[in-house]
């Protein structure tokens, strides 16, 4: 069996008959080559998710984001394909869970004050507040604040992949990744979010900053991040959700912008 590394070199003949033949047996072999990153994609965002949402859903979704990235996927340019899939991959679940309404709007509601609390203290003392600062503006002890977070967990776990733009794929987290040039507006677009983006992240906490780039960058779980860190899964999660409740209000202005261009 062909490893799926650099499909660009090494599976060239196959990309070739599938794109420009049309040979469906090749595009199966490709399906048949990445499933394993529709597991991989799928288990990963399985962590945190109530256990009322199926696994054997995800990946349903997982494998129709795997087809859609093989059906879009231009191995011309030289991109890793890995890459590019699991974009697609996630976007599909996520998708998926949306249609599933899985969170209550009680909690999408919480996440949403808490987000819009971050953006408006922050933008007011122009650096990372504190848990009491939020809780004062939210108007509740620090305690019930430390169980909305708890609350809201599962809803931040999908948070970077959301689309800058309901009807594109481009990723809050995917402005991270270098490119191909694009067009002018675009790059200048794309360049206010990048600020918006590290501008938010010099804001998070040492703790925050340490949980995202271990989640998103290092790809460990949750738990094998509480165990890096030495603290609980638990105070690991609160972390995450912070940092990315920090992060959401700090692009939602720039995001705004974008949507009226």
């Amino acid at each position: 069996m062909i490893e799926p590394k650099a499909p660009h070199l090494s599976n060239i003949e196959i990309w070739q008959k599938w794109k420009e033949e049309g040979d469906i047996e090749a595009k199966k072999r490709l399906i048949e080559q990445y499933l394993t990153l529709v597991d991989y994609v799928s288990n990963r965002m399985a962590i945190g998710l109530p256990k009322n949402v199926s696994k054997d859903d995800l990946a349903s979704n997982g494998v129709m984001g795997l087809i859609d990235a093989i059906e879009k996927f231009d191995y011309r340019r030289g991109l890793q394909f890995e890459t590019y899939a699991s974009w697609r991959i996630r976007g599909a679940i996520i998708d998926g869970l949306r249609q599933g309404d899985w969170v209550p709007r009680s909690v999408r509601e919480k996440a949403k004050k808490i987000e819009e609390a971050y953006q408006h203290l922050e933008q007011q003392y122009l650096r990372s507040v504190t848990d009491a600062e939020i809780s004062h503006y939210l108007e509740v002890s620090e305690k019930e604040f430390v169980h909305m977070l708890q609350e809201i967990a599962v809803t931040t776990v999908c948070s970077l992949e959301d689309p800058i733009r309901e009807e594109e794929s481009e990723t809050r987290l995917s402005l991270l990744v270098d490119e191909k040039a694009k067009n002018p507006d675009y790059k200048v677009h794309e360049f206010y979010l990048k600020e918006s983006l590290v501008r938010g992240i010099e804001r998070l906490t040492a703790k925050e900053r340490t949980v995202v780039s271990l989640f998103y960058y290092d790809e460990l779980s949750l738990s094998e991040i509480a165990e890096v860190m030495c603290l609980s899964p638990s105070r690991i999660s609160q972390l995450h959700s912070k940092a990315i409740l920090r992060l959401r209000g700090a692009l939602d202005k720039q995001k705004d912008q974008l949507m009226e261009h």
